[in-house]
């Protein structure tokens, strides 16, 4: 039995491409994958207008779907906010849109990359805590023997020579843990511009895959999502792009 994901990223609602938007939603009527995995930057500015507009998109997706946090959805404008209630929001708007979603063969398991405060300048490149990866590491423990792991996460763990960089902390030895754990894949976004490499690390290949985005803040691609199709155990990507071909990653 086979799997198919679609997988996208960096809604950044406050600065979507509606039509990006559109095209997206149109591809999931059509195709009716077997659920979507969001991985990060639902919006812009982490204000409630902006949540709102994006639990209610996801919603009218009418398949099952993941989030996850991203930087950009952490409050920037309000310092207390940060401090105090980061994810607030956030998790209002998970609760909202996630259900359990089932696959044959396949399990979900999320990472978070993202810190309310962190001692450098740019807040937006990833961190990965220590409480975060244990609580990854034990949910990828009860994965059923056999199935292909899927971590998700925002940003990527190491970079993949994307024009953006994520520069994330304690991403190599996060890595390195998963990969021991038993780790297939880990899906990311944040530099809105898809990849899927494989990475030797602890012995094991685990695949690096990355999705665009379907804001206006496109870097060197256009608006994209990925699909990616298990089965068997081999993972395929392929990257679908708003008015251009397709591209297999």
């Amino acid at each position: 039995m086979s799997v198919r994901l679609y997988h996208v990223s960096d809604l950044h609602f406050g600065a979507e491409d509606q039509a990006a938007l559109d095209w997206f939603a149109g591809c999931v009527r059509r195709e009716a994958p077997d659920a979507v995995l969001m991985t990060g930057d639902l919006t812009q500015s982490a204000r409630l207008g902006e949540f709102e507009a994006a639990a209610a998109w996801l919603e009218s997706l009418a398949v099952p779907t993941t989030v996850e946090v991203g930087n950009h959805d952490l409050p920037v404008y309000n310092p207390l906010r940060r401090l105090f209630m980061p994810y607030r929001r956030y998790r209002t708007l998970e609760k909202l849109i996630e259900r359990p979603i089932e696959l044959a063969g396949v399990s979900i398991v999320p990472l978070r990359t993202t810190a309310r405060v962190q001692l450098r300048l740019n807040w937006s490149k990833g961190y990965v805590a220590g409480d975060a990866l244990a609580e990854t590491l034990a949910a990828i423990a009860e994965v059923p023997a056999g199935d292909t792991v899927l971590v998700t996460a925002h940003h990527p763990l190491v970079d993949a020579g994307t024009r953006t960089e994520a520069r994330t902390r304690g991403g190599t030895a996060a890595l390195a843990a998963l990969a021991d754990a038993g780790a297939h894949a880990v899906l990311t976004g944040h530099v809105h511009d898809p990849f899927d490499i494989a990475h030797e690390v602890a012995g094991r290949s685990v695949r690096l895959i990355g999705a665009g985005t379907l804001s206006e803040r496109v870097r060197a691609t256009r608006p994209s999502f990925n699909e990616i199709r298990i089965a068997d155990g081999k993972i395929e990507t392929i990257a679908h792009m708003m008015d251009a071909p397709d591209r297999r990653l």
